[in-house]
């Protein structure tokens, strides 16, 4: 059993740690929001995209668990899970974190091994797309959506049909 002493010097170094995170934490919600006010303003017409690609997205600072994105301009590879029209998409981030779990699908994408992160899937606006960076082979987008469909208790009679054409939008 740890002592009160030790328990309160852990207590004191742990917040010590806090106070100095909403600083830089501040800092990285103000850079993200003058990003944001740019993507949101930018009125370029929507790419040509469509199902299991995967796009450098500008996903922002976020809250909690949620996954943020990386570097000054806060992107992640994303995947495009289900495209509902030229504007808007069903995504899921990844990561090349080795990860575990029923909410990670493995993956290897461009010779790298990367885990698509179910838990935090989220619809997105065109806009957030900064780049292209390729499309998902069969065999690994059917793991991603098998696992997708699993984790969230969706039977296959329910599942909605994959549209790789180009038909809306």
């Amino acid at each position: 059993m740890m002592s009160i002493a030790n328990q309160n010097t852990m207590s004191s170094e742990k917040t010590q740690k806090n106070m100095q995170k909403p600083k830089n934490i501040i800092k990285r919600f103000l850079a993200w929001i003058g990003l944001k006010e740019k993507i949101h303003n930018n009125e370029s017409l929507p790419p040509l995209f469509k199902e299991n690609e995967i796009w450098w997205s500008y996903i922002g600072e976020n809250v909690g668990v949620e996954i943020n994105g990386k570097d000054q301009k806060f992107t992640r590879p994303v995947f495009v899970f289900k495209k509902y029209d030229k504007y808007s998409f069903l995504g899921l981030p990844l990561t090349t974190k080795p990860k575990t779990g029923s909410w990670f699908a493995p993956i290897t994408f461009i010779g790298i091994n990367q885990n698509v992160v179910l838990s935090q899937g989220r619809v997105y606006d065109y806009r957030r797309f900064k780049e292209k960076i390729g499309e998902l082979d069969e065999k690994d987008s059917k793991i991603i959506r098998d696992m997708y469909f699993k984790l969230h208790n969706i039977a296959e009679k329910n599942r909605p049909p994959v549209i790789s054409d180009r038909s809306r939008g």
